[in-house]
């Protein structure tokens, strides 16, 4: 059964995040989710419960808007806290060794703005800390569920602007991929 780490700061005001959430929950994949900013809204991460709800799956997803080209701020915590010494690395750490790790989040912008060109993209930049963290502790790190272009406001340069029905429906599609995903790797 896999596990959730969601990192949305108002997961009931998101179209998109709450609509991956809510497809994923209504689909025959068992999963346990844990809502980070309702666990911990001061950032005071329980480092031991997280550290329990880490050892207890070998398939973990990290759900999370982008924010500024990065993961949202208690994301980060989440990471600097749980990743410990120990436990994630060191000469009695490694305990997430060959779990997998698959990076799961929106992004308000279409897909080309992050584009170098053809063949590269800057996600790639972007999400390099998180491949690192994962390779560091042992994990496997899956190519991440990305969704682009969630924006709702209208900018004719960066953003076409998006309907609540329009990023309801790409969500939608995306809970899909990321079901798929899951299926294709998560054997336990």
């Amino acid at each position: 059964m896999p596990l959730m780490i969601l990192a949305h700061p108002n997961i009931q005001q998101s179209a998109a995040n709450k609509t991956i959430v809510e497809e994923l929950k209504k689909s025959n994949i068992e999963l346990e989710i844990r809502d980070i900013y309702n666990l911990s809204p001061n950032y005071n991460i329980d480092v031991a419960a997280e550290q329990e709800a880490l050892l207890r799956h070998d398939f973990i997803i990290l759900q999370y808007p982008m924010y500024w080209f990065n993961m949202p701020a208690i994301l980060k915590v989440w990471f600097d806290q749980v990743f410990e010494y120990q436990f994630a690395y060191g000469s009695k750490g490694y305990k997430l060794k060959n779990k997998k790790l698959l990076p799961s989040f929106t992004v308000g912008q279409p897909e080309r703005n992050f584009k170098l060109d053809e063949y590269t993209s800057r996600m790639d930049n972007f999400l390099e800390p998180i491949k690192k963290s994962a390779e560091y502790s042992k994990m496997h790190y899956i190519e991440p569920v990305i969704l682009y272009e969630i924006a709702s406001v209208y900018d004719v340069k960066n953003v076409t602007g998006n309907t609540k029905g329009e990023i309801i429906n790409k969500a939608k599609e995306h809970s899909k991929r990321l079901q798929e995903t899951i299926k294709r790797y998560d054997k336990g």
